[in-house]
């Protein structure tokens, strides 16, 4: 039985609940010698006698009612499984998007946003650029200023300080920089390194997560966000907070979608997690 296929099984549930090859070619669009000759290969695989075949049509044996009687058994839970999974596409949806280091910071901490249990489906989206609102690009976006127009909802949360960083061990005498392109920086913080006239770049990616690993792989020094910085134990500092690069974040929301209940969850539930990590966002090196 384990080399039947579920369309075989199933168009013997055809045959044998329509009582013969013209009415299964009726309900499956299969021809009649087509459903035949598959039916034989069925009791091949099976070994077992499925049909007694006469004038009258094709008749269940013995064997052939035991069959039924488990393809049934096979449908229900197959349609257990297609409710189960219609539930799901029928929850409603909330999308956040954030800068790539808040998304990481989200996802290493998601229990705190989502969990399966919830009654919606989550959608994550990396935004380095700021959002539109107006097409809806996300429900919810965690923004480095205060929206000064635009139809929308937005709650103040924490400080984000900046810091150079370096791998822990890296030789204080090597004076290598690392930092974002100049065709890719964004923010401030992208662009601090290559403005500064004293520093020695000798590395540079394209994305921030590149960034951070070419820090941590000891290429150079490169400025990060604190709540990144600080939680990685194989970098350390390698100078102060860079005061102006400090910002504040903000949750903001379109208007009209934050009345909806789930997208009010998940702005309480990222509020919270902000909240929880102040002083590691602030730079005060509180890192759990």
């Amino acid at each position: 039985m384990k080399d039947a296929s579920w369309d075989d099984l199933q168009l013997f549930f055809h045959v044998a609940t329509g009582g013969g090859l013209s009415a299964a070619a009726t309900s499956t669009g299969l021809s009649a010698p087509t459903i035949g000759r598959r039916m034989l290969a069925l009791e091949r695989v099976t070994g077992r006698s499925l049909f007694s075949r006469g004038p009258t049509g094709y008749l269940l044996a013995k064997d052939g009612q035991e069959l039924l009687d488990r393809v049934r058994l096979m449908q229900d839970a197959a349609r257990a499984i297609s409710d189960w999974r219609g539930e799901v596409l029928t929850l409603p949806i909330v999308s956040t998007a954030a800068d790539s280091w808040t998304s990481r910071f989200v996802a290493d901490h998601l229990a705190s946003v989502w969990t399966p249990k919830d009654s919606f489906r989550m959608c994550y989206k990396t935004c380095d650029a700021s959002v539109d609102f107006t097409y809806r690009e996300a429900h919810i976006a965690i923004r480095h200023s205060r929206p000064e127009s635009g139809n929308v909802a937005i709650r103040r949360s924490v400080k984000v300080a900046h810091a150079a960083y370096q791998a822990a061990g890296y030789d204080e005498k090597n004076c290598n920089w690392i930092s974002l392109g100049t065709d890719t920086a964004i923010t401030p913080a992208d662009k601090w390194t290559f403005e500064q006239p004293d520093s020695w770049i000798t590395s540079w990616t394209n994305t921030p997560h590149m960034l951070f690993y070419l820090i941590r792989g000891g290429a150079g020094r490169g400025v990060l966000p604190c709540f990144i910085g600080d939680q990685e134990r194989r970098l350390v500092r390698a100078g102060p907070v860079i005061d102006e690069l400090t910002y504040e974040m903000w949750i903001v929301a379109h208007d009209d979608e934050r009345q909806r209940p789930e997208v009010r969850i998940v702005i309480d539930r990222l509020a919270a997690l902000f909240a929880d990590h102040e002083e590691l966002f602030a730079g005060h090196k509180a890192a759990t």
